[in-house]
């Protein structure tokens, strides 16, 4: 009796997620510009209003496990619209790169079914995608809003459609958080940054841009409620990779790879859904393309229709991968790193760990020293106590700048922060035996040219598309003209400063 009711649960399960060749749902996809997890209010955070994104997570699935495929623009986007992992999209692994146009996208094949399709502001980027002979951006052809997308399309016709938000990107206007009523007092610092008020100021001002992508995609699908066809869309929304700070963006590091997401779609989602799996960004092309009742033979990712069945799937780690962010190191090189991350531990591989992980001390090319960190407020604070670490605290400057071991091992249940290296801990060697056999299994797998070549000057090689920002820049006087502006209270007329804290 036991088997018959697993059997009609299994057909069940299947039936629910099986997709016919006539279901063709729209497709609405809204991702953010380095927007990092935990920070929305269904989440827990105190302070970031996201209405639009917790009303999805109601309404939908929320996933509390969803990993880019990079830490990176342009090689998370890449992932995202071919279901491949960076290093099987030969130049796309690097930021500033070629589109690798010889692989279809999810968009391409539903234009070839009959999709309407399109895109705004920043689709697939930064780099260069027509070298390649693509007319358009890979994410859609380019329309000013989604207002004159929907208007230009043909009643009935479906369609698959990309917001690309430039927020919560840097650079930001100083003291647009706080100027909101948001209150510096109520900030979670992340242990790998020193706790004082500039630095929750800056904080202040990536949650109000994080705020302000929400109400705008809370507006795209007001729009779409208002046409009718909320119900017959898949909404996901999510970021292509984390928070512009040391030791996030750019980095293996949770706060580089763990990403916010929601998906809704009445029609194979239950509502209040909450997924623990590991999702990786390479699984959503594949998922499109079944759910249009398409067939791909490229994409590598696991279609996310059956985890939201209740099917079982090998979801319990995620892979994860950076090759060359910015050009920022001498001779134009890259930082290789391959992870492997479950629900207790994050293993790191540094492939080449004589190279600087976050770009030389002098400018190279661009953005200016340690160009792979975005410039903050922040980093500067960061910067300035080289030499310096405040007793009893972690090195803050060790942790975001200098070199690393070949292997990092973090237990990410009781160090959120992965700031213990438990790498040449004897305790854990066999984790961490187990860990790299696991990783370099994956490499193999997927034919990753590391997986052979640990060395490879593969995307060392790979063309860099721009070039910009040549000089150092001063960050200390960067530091001494930094300003809090509370909009209220009484502090210095001239705003707060940062050395006095």
């Amino acid at each position: 009796m036991k088997k018959l009711s697993l059997i009609f649960a299994l057909l069940f399960s299947f039936a629910s997620y099986s997709f016919s060749q006539k279901s063709k749902p729209n497709i609405l996809f809204l991702i953010a510009d380095d927007w990092s997890f935990p920070h929305a209010g269904v989440y827990g955070d105190p302070i970031v209003r996201t209405p639009t994104f917790d009303r999805l997570a109601k309404e939908g699935a929320l996933f509390t496990n969803a990993y880019t495929a990079s830490p990176s623009c342009s090689p998370s986007r890449a992932s995202v619209l071919l279901g491949r992992y960076p290093h099987q999209n030969e130049d796309g692994g690097n930021l500033w790169s070629e589109f690798p146009a010889q692989y279809p996208t999810y968009v391409s094949i539903l234009e070839k079914a009959g999709y309407f399709t399109g895109s705004t502001r920043k689709g697939w980027g930064p780099g260069d995608f027509r070298v390649k002979g693509l007319e358009h951006n890979p994410a859609g052809k380019n329309f000013k809003d989604f207002k004159t997308f929907f208007e230009s399309k043909m009643e009935d016709q479906p369609f698959t459609f990309w917001f690309g938000s430039t927020d919560p990107h840097r650079t930001y206007v100083p003291n647009t958080g706080i100027q909101t009523g948001m209150d510096l007092e109520d900030v979670i610092v992340p242990g790998f940054f020193p706790d004082n008020d500039c630095v929750r100021n800056d904080m202040l001002d990536y949650y109000f841009e994080v705020e302000r992508f929400d109400r705008e995609c809370g507006q795209i699908i007001k729009m779409l409620e208002e046409a009718g066809e909320l119900d017959n869309t898949i909404i996901v929304m999510t970021s292509d990779n984390g928070m512009p700070f040391p030791r996030a963006k750019a980095n293996l590091y949770d706060y580089g790879t763990r990403m916010p997401l929601v998906i809704r779609w009445p029609e194979k989602i239950a509502a209040g859904t909450v997924i623990d799996d590991f999702v990786n960004f390479i699984d959503f092309a594949p998922s499109f393309v079944e759910a249009a009742g398409q067939e791909q033979e490229t994409m590598t990712g696991q279609s996310l229709w059956p985890l939201l069945a209740g099917i079982q799937q090998d979801r319990g780690q995620v892979y994860l991968e950076r090759e060359r962010h910015a050009n920022v190191r001498k001779g134009d090189l890259s930082y290789p790193m391959r992870a492997v991350r479950d629900h207790q531990f994050l293993y790191i591989r540094n492939m080449m760990p004589e190279r600087n992980p976050a770009g030389d001390p002098s400018v190279h090319v661009s953005v200016g020293q340690y160009g792979d960190i975005d410039n903050s407020i922040t980093k500067f604070l960061i910067m300035n106590m080289e030499g310096n670490p405040i007793p009893g605290q972690p090195d803050y400057f060790k942790l975001a700048f200098e070199k690393r071991p070949e292997e990092e091992l973090y237990d990410v249940i009781n160090d959120p922060y992965q700031l213990t290296n438990l790498a040449e801990d004897k305790t854990y060697s066999e984790v961490k035996a187990n860990m790299r056999a696991k990783l370099q299994n994956w490499m193999e797998k997927t034919g990753d040219l590391r997986a052979a070549e640990p060395r490879s000057l593969y995307w060392d090689k790979v063309r860099y598309t721009p070039d910009y920002q040549f000089e150092n820049y001063d960050f200390k006087k960067m530091i001494e003209e930094y300003r809090i502006m509370p909009p209220f209270g009484n502090y210095p007329k001239g705003g707060i400063p940062c050395l006095d804290q």
